[in-house]
């Protein structure tokens, strides 16, 4: 897919941290004045350009909005590692809706960004119209937990340049996120990384938000009391060889949506990448038909 015949433009918006203010960074696709909104919501080592080649899909129907949660991407850091919480990244999703004046939405999260769909779905009155759930439930074994913070609290890598954090990421990445283009794979370490002050590049998110995956380590996660009560249409992306969302946790979840959608790709692990146009099709088919 070309993604350079489709406008995308970027936007930063301020919102109140226990310390003060902090500015949220976003890419916006599509109609700025079109109804039918979709907010595309990231991984938690991940950020929002992971997005472009589905935002550059759905933008001829949608306006697609893609956030750099905060610690993330284009984002603001925080100076202290404990204000890195849950409930501040609901807060500053909340504050985005409340920026962009919008009522309801439709919301597609990969991993934490579905975490977070599920506790803003769940509320009474929710905004979210319809969630795309992208290899994520709303349970996660500590066991898959401790493998996340573990693999977060490592000394973050440095790259001399864009080759060598391409190969780190082909390394650290391969066996989740499947056979990419090589022009994918540049696409996605381009916008993982930053230039640093000291000349090195460095991965798109501070080391201090390994913190939270480390105190969320403690014990199982478990929302199956938000989930029961979500009441609007949900689609289920499952990465076969996922270690994040099991099987176990799907047959659950359909005891109290039996209607959802569950899709399931081959030779994927957590999360699947959404940039292959099968994957892509698979969402643009989904929000037609339950419309």
């Amino acid at each position: 897919m070309n993604l350079s015949h489709t406008t995308m433009t970027h936007h930063r918006f301020s919102c109140a941290n226990p310390r003060g203010t902090h500015r949220i960074a976003y890419t916006q696709w599509g109609k700025p004045n079109n109804p039918q909104v979709i907010i595309c919501l990231h991984g938690l080592a991940r950020n929002s350009r992971d997005f472009d080649f589905v935002a550059a899909a759905l933008a001829s129907d949608y306006r697609v909005i893609c956030p750099d949660i905060i610690g993330h991407g284009d984002s603001d850091r925080l100076s202290h590692k404990e204000d890195y919480t849950y409930a501040l990244f609901i807060e500053d999703m909340l504050a985005l809706l409340a920026h962009l004046n919008l009522k309801t939405v439709d919301w597609l999260g990969s991993s934490m960004g579905g975490l977070i769909g599920i506790g803003l779905a769940s509320q009474s009155n929710s905004f979210i119209k319809r969630l795309i759930l992208n290899d994520i439930g709303p349970f996660i074994s500590k066991v898959s937990l401790t493998k996340v913070a573990d693999n977060l609290n490592k000394p973050q890598p440095r790259f001399e340049n864009l080759f060598e954090a391409e190969q780190f990421m082909h390394l650290a990445y391969k066996k989740q996120l499947g056979h990419l283009t090589e022009a994918q794979w540049h696409h996605l370490t381009k916008h993982s990384i930053r230039l640093n002050q000291d000349g090195y590049y460095r991965l798109a998110y501070v080391p201090k938000f390994a913190h939270l995956s480390k105190k969320m380590a403690t014990a199982n996660l478990n929302l199956w009391s938000k989930w029961v009560v979500i009441a609007c249409p949900v689609l289920l992306l499952h990465g076969k060889n996922s270690e994040i969302l099991l099987k176990e946790t799907i047959t659950k979840m359909q005891v109290s949506h039996p209607e959802m959608q569950v899709v399931t790709f081959p030779d994927v692990g957590h999360t699947p990448p959404l940039m292959e146009k099968c994957q892509i099709q698979i969402i643009q088919q989904w929000l037609e038909t339950n419309g």
